[in-house]
């Protein structure tokens, strides 16, 4: 195994153009979705119980805050382009850097821009009813019984969103930052809005007194856990499995740090963006569920239309109206969502390539002195995710192969980070000279906290999730045979 750098290479081309507020713009803007709109759906149908779907939320947030604040010390010791790459890299070794950005490129990136991309498609057909998964301009071509592959409507206007975002960004930083800001701040706004008005205006006492009068009772388990009804083990593993959900909803916090190098004083910086965007989102995902709670009676929340749980609250305060409105809204926040991924993944193809670990133009920055090719490729790939298909031979019902994939790399996920925030302590103890302008508080409690917590989740989603969760160890697996073959060091030997 190759050793980890002793020399932090420069970052060259880049120009830093990001303060504070663009910074926890990014991190906001990455970090809201489409997942707060409709993942509560599932969860409470996991846990069965209107204060322990709260609780999981609230434990989703304890975790992220955790990883946060062990992040901060990492983005301050090592403000360079590439984010958890580089950590892993320097940390243990750049097999492990590899198998991450590997990861974050086939998938966790490009998969999660093809999937927020077709959200914002699902719901613009809301005001354009022409567009549909179902309405083909190429039908379904089947290269398997499973899979197939299509060009719909749908497809098309996902494709059209990643184009348009990657042909931005590659214009310059300053172009990708005014449109991150200014959409941002509309879908901050619009979650707010939809808060307040759940909390004073949708105010329902029966859906209160269902959800508030004894609101931690153990409610009955989704079956498919095979767990004891109204055991509390059971309840450990449904409120461990759900986190699947809201983990995903509250993903990606830390994609500012691949951006590093065109941070301004990014020792600093980089470990307010992640608390300060970090802490705004959670808490706004919480009070987001409060004023679900306050709206609709839990099974009203578990058998939401299509698991809209958003739609269906504006849609009980604004009758007639609730559907647009909350389209509109997570238009806006899909939009945002994906120009920030588009934003900040070539950043860490670009810290690869630097290694010799990724495709040698994906090293250079162009005119715009942003990373081009790197926002070419990611735009191409994730262009591509958005075209297979799943078929359901049962049901006759077509899915998307990119879902499949993101519920396989969840656990893949987890294990990258409990690695990295695992190397916030090997790195006090392996480079003990580097400057550490922010140093994580209460440590080593706060990393060893996450990696318990994150570990019992990780251990839960493997032994009652293999479906979803064993897949993903396949694709790092695979990303461990490439690096055999691209590994520079290998080919020096």
């Amino acid at each position: 195994m190759s050793q980890p750098s002793t020399t932090l290479k420069p970052d060259q081309g880049f120009v830093r153009g990001l303060n504070l507020f663009d910074s926890v713009m990014i991190t906001i803007g990455v970090m809201v979705g489409s997942g707060i709109f409709i993942v509560s759906a599932d969860m409470s149908r996991m846990i069965g119980s209107p204060g322990w779907m709260l609780m999981a939320w609230v434990v989703t947030s304890v975790l992220t805050m955790a990883a946060a604040l062990s992040y901060g010390e990492l983005a301050s010791m090592l403000p360079h382009a590439g984010g958890m790459y580089v950590y892993l890299r320097e940390a243990f070794s750049p097999l492990w850097g590899f198998l991450y950005g590997w990861t974050l490129f086939t998938v966790i990136q490009t998969g999660t821009i093809a999937a927020v991309s077709v959200a914002f498609a699902r719901f613009f057909s809301i005001l354009v009813p022409g567009i549909s998964e179902s309405s083909y301009i190429v039908p379904p071509v089947h290269i398997s019984s499973g899979y197939a592959l299509s060009l719909s409507t749908a497809q098309l206007v996902a494709i059209a969103v990643i184009v348009l975002l990657t042909w931005t960004n590659s214009r310059g930083l300053e172009y990708g930052k005014i449109v991150q800001n200014i959409f941002t701040s509309a879908k901050t706004v619009a979650l707010v809005a939809l808060i307040l008005a759940g909390l004073f205006l949708g105010w329902n006492s029966t859906a209160v007194h269902v959800n508030f009068t004894d609101m931690f009772r153990f409610g009955a388990f989704d079956p498919s856990l095979g767990v004891a009804a109204g055991s509390v083990f059971g309840l450990l593993v449904a409120l461990c499995v759900a986190q699947s959900g809201s983990m995903f909803a509250a993903d990606s916090w830390h994609d500012i740090t691949f951006i590093a190098a065109e941070v301004r004083d990014p020792k600093r910086t980089l470990p307010k963006a992640l608390i300060l965007g970090t802490g705004i989102v959670l808490t706004l995902y919480c009070l987001a569920n409060v004023a679900y709670m306050v709206v609709l009676p839990l099974p009203a929340i578990q058998n939401a239309p299509a698991d809209r749980v958003a739609t269906a609250t504006l849609e009980q305060i604004f009758p007639g109206y609730g559907a647009l409105l909350m389209a509109v809204a997570i238009m806006i926040s899909t939009f945002g969502c994906v120009n920030s991924l588009v934003l900040a993944g070539p950043r860490a193809y670009y810290a690869m390539a630097k290694d010799k670990l990724f495709f040698a133009p994906a090293g250079v920055c162009n005119k715009a002195r942003v990373p081009g090719w790197s926002l070419l490729v990611q735009g191409l790939w994730a262009s591509f995710l958005v075209l297979p298909r799943t078929f359901d031979a049962v049901t006759q019902k077509y899915g998307n192969l990119y879902s499949n994939l993101l519920d396989y790399v969840i656990s893949a996920a987890l294990i990258f980070y409990i690695l990295t925030i695992a190397g916030v302590i090997r790195l006090r103890q392996t480079r003990p000279d580097l400057e550490r302008p922010y140093k994580v508080p209460l440590y080593p409690l706060v990393p060893i906290f996450y990696i318990a917590g994150a570990g019992t989740v990780l251990v839960m989603l493997f032994a009652y999730r293999p479906a979803t969760t064993w897949p993903g160890l396949v694709i790092v697996i695979l990303g461990a045979l490439v690096y055999a073959f691209v590994n520079p060091a290998r080919k020096s030997a």
